[in-house]
């Protein structure tokens, strides 16, 4: 039996030119390249005969409720989402698109981090949610300042050393 779970709150709306590209060519690649590969391969299995002991009919079914699972919510997303182009007026200050380097003031390490919409986060790169705990804690603040996040598993300080935006 699944673990029920507390539905979660809806995601920030807002999206990087570049995500929203990245979505719309993963939809456009799902509906003109791979379904109709998958009907295709689907049909030959359905022509095969019975098809209750044919695995690749089971398969190919199963992979195209998949496809059309993806395509209805990126379809969904794709209309619902804002793109976030350009600078803010204040460019010295941590908006959405910021690339922030932060040191954390208990290891004296740096890190590097880009505040994205909730649809392309990317850890190995260092792009986090504007829904993230540690991006919403950097909202508005400069280079030099301090702050306070609350990370999985403990509180952590940080100083901003940098804050940019890349066009």
């Amino acid at each position: 039996m699944p673990r029920w779970r507390p539905p979660q709150g809806p995601s920030t709306a807002l999206i990087t030119r570049e995500g929203h590209d990245r979505l719309k060519a993963e939809l456009d690649e799902l509906w003109r390249l791979r379904r109709p590969e998958v009907v295709q391969a689907l049909a030959a299995a359905a022509a095969e005969g019975d098809r209750s002991e044919n695995a690749e009919y089971t398969y190919r079914k199963k992979q195209l409720g998949e496809i059309d699972r993806r395509v209805r919510h990126l379809s969904r997303r794709l209309e619902s989402l804002r793109v976030v182009e350009g600078r803010p007026a204040d460019p010295e200050a941590v908006f959405f698109g910021a690339w922030v380097v932060l040191e954390d003031e208990d290891t004296g390490r740096e890190a590097v981090y880009r505040i994205v919409g909730p649809d392309e986060i990317d850890a190995a790169r260092g792009w986090i949610s504007i829904d993230a705990p540690l991006a919403r804690a950097l909202l508005k603040k400069r280079a030099g300042e301090s702050l306070e996040a609350l990370l999985p598993g403990r509180p952590a300080r940080f100083t901003v050393l940098a804050v940019r935006y890349d066009d």
